[in-house]
């Protein structure tokens, strides 16, 4: 259907003052923070490189790619709380003495922690003796570290002059139809993740119906032949310790359920990742009890070596699935944290 020149300037217009309101979050998001590959402030991002200890300084590392201040801090993060943690595993070890100074240097990891955190946040590049050294020969491959600077004040809004006429028809309808593309692509990723979503959902279902009701079936099956006839013996891998495990395994799936419909209903951004974190916290969970209870008897299978194989291979999956639950949920976390604090900047009530 043909536009008139109203209905055109009027959806150029529209479309003029988003494009401009959008140009303005951007600009004022870079004012807040020019040099961080994450987009939020380098002093946060500091912050952020020693909450969790050498674990955010990894991931901060890795996502950071510009800031050098940002990444000298997750570099001391890995060294200082890295260090930590070997010699805490070291004295761990040793008898009697090593739990007095596993104490003396819990206090001294944990007072360090607040002090690179507040200093972090204040802008302070503060080096820990010998760990600062390190960091800044793993940050710096040529020139130096810079000092923190602070975000320059935005300028003062001054009053938008009056909108341009509109361009000829042609740059107009390359301009809708770019916006139609546009509405489209974010339709289609809307639209695989309701189809992934509906697979975890049904996913969920089939392994609730399993656990629940067919878990005696996962079984080491035996073939023996009297007179012609064939009997099937049946000799369950899951023991009667599967009980202990059923209740996390059905909270997990019923929570994996919820989130799922959640976000089919809600798509919004932090949501999203907020439920993926909690769901992603239980599956760690499950997998957890799972190893500690580990309802399994693989005896059953007649071969000894091939049971004691199966049993090593199974516990071996579970610690890899676990460690991946692990790793994907502090990411997850990160990722949160990182968007909870964009939206904050942006927000007009932070200013």
């Amino acid at each position: 259907m043909e536009l008139s020149p109203e209905e055109r300037r009027k959806i150029y217009e529209e479309e003029k003052a988003r494009l401009e309101a959008r140009e303005q979050l951007e600009q004022e998001r870079r004012q807040m923070s020019p040099e961080t590959t994450v987009g939020i402030a380098p002093n946060v991002a500091g912050l952020l490189c020693y909450v969790l200890g050498w674990v955010t300084g990894i991931i901060f590392l890795i996502l950071e790619k510009k800031n050098k201040w940002v990444r000298y801090h997750a570099a001391q993060s890995i060294v200082v709380f890295g260090t930590l943690c070997i010699a805490l595993g070291i004295l761990g070890w040793i008898p009697f003495i090593g739990w007095f100074f596993s104490g003396v240097i819990w206090i001294i990891g944990v007072v360090l922690w607040i002090v690179l955190m507040v200093k972090a946040y204040n802008g302070e590049r503060y080096k820990v003796a010998w760990a600062g050294d390190i960091a800044e020969r793993m940050v710096v491959s040529s020139g130096t570290i810079p000092d923190y600077q602070k975000p320059p004040a935005p300028p003062e809004r001054k009053e938008a002059p009056p909108p341009p006429p509109p361009p000829a028809g042609i740059d107009l309808d390359e301009r809708i139809n770019k916006r139609v593309d546009d509405f489209f692509k974010r339709r289609n990723r809307r639209e695989g993740r309701i189809t992934a979503s509906a697979f975890a959902i049904a996913w969920s279902i089939v392994l609730l119906v399993f656990f629940n009701f067919f878990y005696q079936y996962a079984a080491y099956y035996n073939a023996d032949t009297t007179g012609g006839i064939v009997t099937w013996t049946r000799s369950p891998f899951f023991t009667s310790d599967i009980g202990l495990w059923l209740p996390i395994l059905n909270t997990t799936l019923a929570i994996s359920i919820i989130g799922h419909i959640v976000m089919i209903i809600l798509d919004r951004n932090i949501l999203r990742q907020a439920i993926h974190v909690i769901m992603d916290g239980f599956g760690l969970a499950t997998v957890i009890t799972l190893l500690v209870v580990f309802p399994f008897d693989f005896n059953v299978i007649p071969n000894s070596v091939a049971a004691a194989a199966t049993n090593t291979g199974v516990t071996v999956v579970l610690i890899f699935i676990a460690v991946g639950f692990g790793i994907g949920l502090l990411v997850r976390v990160i990722r949160l944290l990182v968007s909870i604090v964009r939206a904050v900047v942006k927000s007009p009530d932070a200013a």
